[in-house]
């Protein structure tokens, strides 16, 4: 295997597209399908790029590849056994993207919420879900999850759609603000969230619903697979007017009255 098949080795063992792969690597799409693929001539062959010392050191660092392996002297890829839920990174394991390379904003409706926590890394699970593309959610990776359940009644409803932006690190994470949170042991959960990472190495998760239904808990920083803060949200649910409304729309109605009588006194 030349270097370039060794590279494709690597981004097919993460179960990442080039576009994806890019990301976690520093570069752009096209710079990893010139090593891959090659660059089209205009004999209409294609010519591979041979990846650079940088590009070579930040496949090594993120991936934690063995050197001896890009080198073809060894036929073990990684230095170490790798975990079988990958660890958070500061990028999705997969994205979607359309036919010009933008990034689709990916839809995990109820029915996939089971499916999504294994394959989450998986581009063929990804590929099958709905995607779409929305102008203005375009500064940064967005996904779309379906709300399931009354944990966070107040603010998001049983089948409201919630708009995510994919947090890179732990220290985006800021308090009091609501998240999809991906882990290993609960699954998908929508929850407000306290960031106690660097003092406790947890984050403490927090429900809107307050019928006492809905403890209050933490989660270890190492079962966390992705967080994705909620930045716009879609409901049928039409909220009630407050009391304020309430007391306007009386006085406008008698107002009215007021104004019907003195008409008839005239």
């Amino acid at each position: 295997m030349d270097i370039s098949s060794k590279v494709a080795a690597i981004r097919d063992h993460f179960n990442l597209n080039n576009f994806s792969f890019s990301k976690r690597i520093g570069v752009t799409g096209t710079t990893v399908d010139s090593i891959i693929n090659g660059r089209p001539q205009s004999d209409g062959s294609r010519k591979k790029t041979k990846p650079g010392y940088d590009v070579l050191s930040s496949i090594i660092n993120e991936f934690d590849i063995n050197p001896d392996y890009l080198f073809g002297k060894s036929e073990i890829m990684s230095l170490k056994r790798k975990n079988s839920y990958q660890v958070y990174s500061g990028v999705p394991q997969v994205v979607a993207t359309d036919e010009l390379g933008n990034e689709n904003i990916v839809y995990v409706p109820i029915k996939a919420r089971a499916g999504y926590l294994n394959g989450y890394g998986d581009m063929d699970f990804i590929q099958k879900l709905s995607s779409f593309h929305m102008p203005h959610l375009s500064d940064g990776t967005f996904r779309c999850f379906e709300v399931q359940g009354n944990s966070m009644v107040r603010t998001f409803f049983d089948g409201d759609l919630v708009f995510g932006k994919y947090v890179e690190g732990f220290s985006e994470v800021k308090d009091g603000r609501v998240y999809v949170i991906i882990s290993k042991n609960d699954g998908i959960v929508l929850k407000r969230v306290i960031n106690r990472i660097e003092e406790k190495g947890k984050l403490i998760l927090k429900s809107d619903n307050k019928d006492g239904n809905y403890p209050t808990y933490t989660i270890n920083a190492d079962e966390v697979m992705e967080m994705w803060y909620v930045t716009m949200f879609a409901s049928k649910q039409m909220p009630e007017p407050v009391d304020v409304y309430e007391r306007l729309h009386d006085l406008e109605s008698k107002v009215v009255e007021l104004e019907e009588r003195l008409g008839k006194t005239e």
